[in-house]
């Protein structure tokens, strides 16, 4: 059964109706303008002013008009689509808030008439492969480039192809300049673990451990920063056996985790890189007999779900992933219009979400340090 649906077209003193698909001449002549100047507008050609624009796209949205995508590909180049290639191979990969990522970039994409495609590769080397061929059959405008590197291979190759594409988070730690006409979206991470020591040393600690994540992604840089300018803001002494790195997944975090609390002089508070690293230590102390929150305060980032039904809850800094896909899809799709890429460059704040893993400290490093043995001993059956 077909249905046909009719809409009265108006141009000037003529009155149009049209049965089925709304047409690209037919929405022309509503509007009374001509096919080209319409066309270029819904492409978003800059010689075509933002009020022609805007008055264009709600008389299409508003008469139900979608362009073909072969006819349109063929006539601008462009499929009207943007992707995303995410590694399998990745610990993490399952983040939970990958989810809310998604949803709020094919949002951003479907409210402009674009589609979003997510695909995956088996290795960074697979991931280079994937890109190349999703460009190459004209599956995609651009690309949205998540958990950036330092020495990103797929920023080196986008640019070789001259290919647009947007990073979640930035790369090039330590090169000044180096990627300053990059478009990015990210979130002050480095902000965040800053507040986190200032925050912890407002509650009493004094002797606050860091764990970072996997050095070779920018954000773990950037966040070991942030904790040492927290503990110099506060005036306290930088220790280098208080900073641990490479915790992606929560079974690194309890490792990591542990070895601070192995110290002679542990630290009575730890601020995590990363949510799902901060959870598995919780998990894992309390294991061991401590109390989180009590014994030992954490600070995590991210704002993973789980952290509100942790017992007790994690206190966090939280990024708001659906807001973060939507941006970077947004801007991306603004710089395969043409808008210069260096320009497309955002950063936000986290947002403190408090629990109860962290509060004022009960025990000293060295008291700590005695209830560790304590429990060893008891664990050991040394204790009668």
């Amino acid at each position: 059964m077909t249905t046909n649906l009719s809409y009265p077209l108006t141009n000037h003193s003529s009155q149009m109706t049209v049965s089925g698909r709304v047409k690209l001449d037919e929405l022309a002549a509503h509007l009374g303008l001509s096919k080209s100047t319409v066309s270029r507008a819904l492409n978003g050609y800059s010689d075509i002013s933002p009020v022609t624009r805007a008055r264009v796209e709600k008389a299409a949205r508003a008469l139900g008009y979608r362009p073909l995508s072969h006819a349109q590909a063929i006539r601008t180049g462009q499929v009207r689509a943007i992707a995303m290639v995410l590694n399998s191979e990745e610990p993490d990969q399952h983040n939970p808030f990958l989810q809310d990522f998604l949803a709020g970039a094919c949002q951003a994409a479907s409210s402009l008439d674009w589609t979003m495609t997510i695909s995956t590769a088996t290795s960074e080397k697979d991931t280079l492969k994937v890109l190349s061929r999703l460009y190459q059959e004209r599956k995609a405008d651009g690309f949205i480039l998540p958990r950036t590197a330092v020495k990103d291979a797929r920023i080196g190759l986008l640019r070789s192809l001259d290919v647009p594409h947007i990073l979640y988070g930035r790369t090039g730690y330590g090169q000044p300049n180096k990627w300053d006409e990059t478009s990015w979206f990210d979130i002050a991470g480095e902000s965040a673990m800053r507040n986190a020591v200032l925050r912890l040393n407002e509650f009493g600690h004094s002797r606050i451990g860091f764990v970072g994540s996997d050095p070779k992604f920018n954000y773990a840089h950037l966040r070991r920063d942030g904790y040492v300018e927290g503990m110099q803001a506060a005036g306290l002494p930088l220790d280098a056996d208080l900073i641990r790195e490479g915790a992606r997944t929560r079974e690194d975090g309890a490792s990591q985790g542990r070895a601070l609390m192995a110290l002679e002089c542990p630290p009575t508070a730890i601020v995590f890189a990363t949510d799902l690293a901060a959870l598995g230590f919780c998990a894992d102390a309390q294991d061991q007999g401590f109390e989180i929150g009590r014994d030992i305060s954490v600070i995590g980032y991210d704002g993973v779900p789980e952290c509100q039904y942790a017992r007790p809850a994690l206190t966090t800094f939280s990024v708001d992933s659906r807001k973060a896909g939507q941006r970077l899809a947004t801007l991306l799709i603004q710089q395969i219009q043409g808008a210069d890429p260096s320009t497309l460059q955002e950063l936000v704040d986290a947002t403190l979400v408090t629990g109860g893993s962290d509060g004022p400290p009960r025990l000293t490093p060295e008291e700590l340090a005695q209830k560790r043995q304590y429990l060893t001993n008891q664990k050991r059956g040394d204790l009668t």
